[in-house]
């Protein structure tokens, strides 16, 4: 991390609301856990009185995981690095990626951690429309980030486009961060263990664990080496460890989860698409645009998040993305839920 470079940066809003009297839209993790957590949670304390061991099951679970979907390169175990959830994945990786100086391809709109870790390391962040980034020259650029699905739009990377963008980044020596944290919620492959790529992986949205803080970061070669050196010696604590290895077997509960959203999805697609314009997603969230053309936006988006709010629920103002002036982002949960939202945006 440059020191330099600490005084400069400024926090990102993150979805998630407080308020435990409203049902919360505005962050996109599963509403539902795989059976068995909290014994396997309790469990693990009685292991917890001695330092962790090197996540041998986390790891190998973690890679059975990826490579499920995955027609790519095999993932292996030891390819597999343990984070305290996909931030600090996404941390490691620019970690290793970027020195001061650097120019690194970011998508717009899209999570704006990617910008504040790579100012962070003192490098600079240059932003490119996300449907756009994949037909960009990385000649230029040390690393490049994709989100796919991405944050907030939805969309889905086209496996085709983007292992054609490897490849040039291959060839020029870009780096290629790619952050799967909703990958899980599609059948696409994974670029885990793919040469030159570092894929960031979260159980946070779909095991609906976010205070567990699991996650992991994998590549190989020169680039899995370095995120070994420099990761934390001991990034995950016990009984997260224990949890996510849990979670990341349940192949059931995945598929359930995702047969459920993709329902809820293109059902609350329908019924918001009456009043406002809502973009197609591959993610458990859908972005809606509710100015319109109207001439003030921001009015539009406030009356939208007082709406919701007086109807029990909580959304995502995305006008804290770039390029994003008049949407809101919000996520898909379970049928009864989900009611809830439409009769409060919808006025029902």
């Amino acid at each position: 991390m440059d020191a330099d470079s600490l005084s400069d940066v400024e926090r990102v809003p993150h979805g998630g609301s407080d308020d435990r009297e409203l049902v919360d839209f505005s962050a996109n993790t599963n509403p539902v856990r795989p059976a068995g957590v909290g014994d396997v949670y309790e469990a693990a304390l009685a292991d917890a009185t001695r330092y962790a061991d090197d996540f041998a099951d986390f790891r190998a679970a973690a890679a059975a995981y990826v490579g499920r979907d995955s027609d790519a390169a095999d993932c292996a175990a030891d390819d597999v690095v343990p984070t305290a959830g996909g931030l600090a994945a996404l941390r490691l990786a620019f970690g290793v990626t970027v020195s001061p100086g650097d120019r690194v391809l970011v998508p717009e709109p899209s999570f704006g951690e990617y910008a504040r870790e790579i100012r962070l390391q003192g490098g600079a962040p240059v932003g490119v429309a996300h449907d756009e980034l994949l037909d960009r020259d990385p000649a230029d650029y040390a690393a490049a980030v994709v989100c796919t699905p991405n944050n907030p739009t939805g969309e889905l990377a086209d496996p085709s486009a983007l292992r054609a963008f490897l490849d040039a980044c291959r060839s020029s020596g870009t780096r290629l961060v790619v952050d799967e944290a909703f990958l899980d919620f599609t059948d696409a492959p994974s670029l885990a263990g793919e040469p030159g790529a570092i894929v960031a992986r979260s159980l946070t949205k779909m095991f609906g664990l976010p205070g567990i803080r699991a996650g992991f970061a994998v590549a190989v070669g020169d680039l899995g080496e370095r995120l070994r050196t420099a990761r934390p010696t001991w990034g995950l604590s016990t009984p997260a460890a224990a949890v996510g290895t849990h979670c990341l077997r349940e192949t059931e509960f995945v598929e359930r989860t995702r047969e459920r959203v993709a329902s809820e999805r293109a059902r609350l697609r329908e019924a918001l698409s009456e009043r406002y314009a809502v973009a197609p997603a591959d993610a458990p969230f859908l972005l809606v645009d509710v100015g319109g053309e109207r001439a003030d936006p921001d009015a539009a988006v406030e009356r939208v998040l007082a709406r919701a709010r007086d109807g029990g629920v909580v959304v995502r103002d995305a006008r804290t993305f770039p390029r994003l002036d008049s949407h809101v982002r919000v996520a898909v949960r379970r049928p009864r839920e989900n009611d809830l939202l439409l009769d409060a945006l919808l006025d029902r």
